[in-house]
């Protein structure tokens, strides 16, 4: 048989199959595909796995380029941006950074070798209870305990704000809190000097009890903001503390007491008090006070505060629970840009979702959501971020990068800009870019759970777009195995499917998608699939043919 690119004999590729590596602090089981670290098994694609064995099982000398390719994509034509972002997602699985080069060394013109310590071992044997659980992000997901690889500082003042903690005795008010940590995080990411961990990342460490040096090696930031928030009977107190997490030292502290009518001067007040103390020589040369558009009603903030848990939440319930509180916002304050852009996001997250409803409807509301946010605020770069994305679903790629650049200009800390931007890339015929925007994406937020479900949706398309299906199938599997109601990798598994050929397989999709989208169609494919390439719109519609769609 074929393995790894390699001819051996039944017996030989069962050996291989049963073998195990140890280096560092991380296990890899080959039969069971899984790269652990400690106890904590570590996401990681199967075609990233495979290139990571292989780099391992031939340590003792330079892979080239062209073995690579023909063990990991048995002799397939790729790019080689598809090739580098596989590697660099090997690197991200386990730590390694592209300058240092601890485990995978780049020589150049010549391929690649594995460098690191290496010991065989027998295959991981552990009672059923005892193993690790499943791989995946479940709703609420919070960080692990287990030790992760350090990420190397970035080239300028990084920083991470912790999930400030909710002490007001009311677990109604954790929004509150919540709310106060993301105005802060944005306040910080609009300021171009810092390297600023986006939201998700910082709230997988929320009501944890943290080790700040561990946080922040795992993060790969310099500096962790952490604070408290107490409010009660129309008041509210702030305390905030900035560490230098190189020394552990506590580089300030402060307590704020404010009326509540005062919250947005406050964050302001916060923001502002960090900026001057973390990069004081950068703000002499670039000093810029933190433009924001705060809305005319503290209650219509309070209302998207309440909104944003359930937004990051993939069901359509959930997504249901805060439009009906950013319509409130709206309802109370119909200028509140940033709620506009947000229900314009729900939108467009329900585009993927079990709505049983078309989903051309999806994008007409995301369209109107979006462009209402830049008209009552052009620098809210999530008014452009949904504006961006709702083009690129109408095929117009264009306006779909203006808004998606200029959301990234406007923040360019924002993970999801990043790879909203691949997103129309990969749909708009450039999908070896669109992927390296998602690893730009994946470098800002490391820890997202949110991107963890957004990032496959990328590389999918991208997949698809390089008519790599086997590749896309892979990470159709995976994100159907943690959503199983999410609609548009059925479709996209079932159309690659039938262009392998794999009809038996690919009608078992179908059945699945239509379960999920009735009105699939080939009408379908002419109003609503994303490829700006005719050629590629023919060949999903050929898949979907292929795998038995009658109308």
């Amino acid at each position: 048989m074929r393995y790894f690119g390699l001819l051996e004999s039944d017996e030989a590729a069962s050996q291989a199959s049963s073998a195990a590596f140890r280096f560092a602090n991380f296990e890899i089981d080959v039969a069971r595909h899984e790269l652990r670290c400690g106890s904590k098994i570590i996401p990681i694609e199967p075609q990233v796995f495979d290139l990571l064995v292989h780099l391992i099982r031939n340590r003792n000398r330079i892979v080239s380029r062209e073995e690579l390719i023909d063990a990991v994509w048995k002799g397939r034509v790729i790019s080689e941006a598809t090739l580098s972002s596989r590697v660099s997602a090997v690197r991200r699985a386990i730590g390694d950074n592209g300058d240092d080069q601890l485990f995978v060394r780049t020589h150049h013109k010549r391929g690649f070798r594995f460098v690191g310590q290496v010991e065989d071992a027998a295959p991981f044997e552990m009672a059923a209870d005892r193993r690790p659980a499943a791989t995946k992000f479940p709703e609420g997901w919070a960080h692990s305990n287990a030790a992760m690889p350090a990420l190397a500082l970035p080239d300028k003042p990084s920083i991470a704000v912790l999930p400030f903690q909710n002490r007001s005795g009311d677990s109604i008010q954790e929004y509150f809190a919540d709310g106060l940590t993301e105005d802060i995080i944005t306040g910080l990411s609009r300021q171009r000097w810092f390297f600023v961990i986006a939201r998700n990342s910082s709230f997988a460490f929320k009501d944890e009890l943290v080790d700040v040096r561990k946080v922040a090696s795992e993060l790969g930031v310099r500096y962790v903001l952490e604070g408290s928030v107490r409010k009660a009977s129309g008041q509210v107190r702030v305390t905030a503390q900035l560490i230098d997490a190189s020394k552990g030292v506590n580089l300030w502290a402060d307590r704020y007491d404010r009326d509540l009518s005062n919250i947005f001067e406050l964050q302001d007040e916060i923001t502002n008090r960090v900026i001057d103390l973390v990069g004081s020589q950068i703000i002499v040369a670039e000093a810029a006070r933190v433009q924001r558009k705060p809305p005319q009603n503290v209650e219509a903030w309070d209302r998207v505060m309440q909104a944003l848990p359930h937004m990051w939440r993939m069901s359509v319930e959930e997504q249901r629970l805060a439009q009906d509180c950013l319509r409130q916002a709206i309802d109370l304050d119909a200028e509140y840009a940033h709620a506009h852009a947000l229900l314009g996001w729900t939108y467009l997250c329900m585009f993927n979702l079990d709505a049983r409803m078309p989903i051309g409807e999806f994008t007409d509301k995301a369209l109107e959501a979006g462009e209402r946010a830049v008209s009552l605020d052009d620098q809210d770069h999530w008014g452009h971020f949904v504006l961006g994305l709702a083009h690129s679903r109408r095929r117009r790629p264009e306006p779909a990068v203006m808004h998606l650049s200029k959301s990234v200009e406007l923040n360019p800390n924002f993970a999801l800009g990043h790879a909203g931007l691949g997103y129309a890339y990969a749909c708009g015929e450039q999908p070896e870019r669109g992927l390296q925007s998602l690893e730009q994406a994946q470098r800002l937020s490391p820890c997202d759970p949110f991107l963890a479900i957004y990032a496959p949706i990328v590389r999918y398309m991208a997949f698809f777009a390089l008519g790599q299906y086997e590749e896309t199938v892979a990470v159709c599997r995976s994100l159907t195995a943690l959503h199983p109601h999410h609609a548009g990798a059925w479709r996209l598994m079932t159309v690659s499917l039938g262009l392998l050929g794999k009809i038996d397989e690919a009608r078992e999709a179908l059945a699945r998608t239509l379960a999920l989208q009735p009105d699939l169609s080939s009408a379908h494919v002419t109003h609503d699939t994303v490829f700006v390439n005719p050629k590629d719109r023919a060949r999903f519609l050929q898949g979907l043919l292929n795998a038995g769609l009658k109308n």
